[in-house]
């Protein structure tokens, strides 16, 4: 009963589609229709309006960061139950007819919640890449990838195998991202 009632809460608080709430309220606009239609931070940021970009990046983030930690205290054998939902819930939000984010801030939150190590490397890795890049998407990727990458490394089994399968969803979540990529057709962000 333990897995379903974490399951179930976890995908819901996953599902809060933060970058729709602020642009309704604070730019009275529909976010699923500017740029590329997506609800996460980076298409906020194309709004031009930096700081509800910058508030639903923190808040995506901490929506899987503080039930994660919560979790982790009290329930430490679910901890990837409760991760994945968060991450599903974001990704396919049942508010949205299962349109939602591509998950990277979220999986920000699920990385420093499990370890905060995990969560330095995919950030160092993502900055490396995005001041190479340019590239948010590719960024992203690479990043996801440097994780079950350094776990195998450094010899973490049973941790590969779900965070393989988190890099798996977020290359899933980008695949119109990688088909703009091989086409030289994506957009460079601007995040500052």
């Amino acid at each position: 009963m333990e897995y379903l009632i974490i399951g179930i809460t976890s995908y819901l608080m996953g599902s809060i589609p933060f970058g729709l709430i602020l642009t309704k309220i604070f730019l009275k606009k529909d976010i699923r229709k500017i740029g590329s239609g997506n609800i996460g931070a980076t298409n906020v940021l194309r709004t031009g309006n930096k700081l509800i970009g910058y508030s639903t990046l923190i808040f995506d983030i901490a929506k899987a960061l503080i039930p994660v930690i919560y979790v982790k205290i009290n329930f430490p054998e679910l901890i990837y139950i409760a991760s994945l939902s968060i991450f599903l819930g974001h990704v396919f939000p049942i508010w949205l007819k299962f349109k939602g984010g591509k998950g990277v801030a979220t999986y920000v939150g699920i990385l420093f919640a499990i370890n905060i190590l995990i969560g330095v490397i995919f950030v160092t890795c993502w900055a490396i890449i995005f001041l190479i890049s340019k590239y948010s998407s590719l960024s992203s990727i690479i990043a996801s990838f440097s994780i079950p990458l350094y776990l195998t490394l450094v010899g973490k089994g049973y941790d590969v195998i779900f965070f393989t399968i988190m890099f798996v969803l977020i290359f899933y979540t980008h695949r119109e991202n990688i088909k703009r990529l091989k086409n030289k057709a994506e957009s460079k962000s601007q995040i500052y």
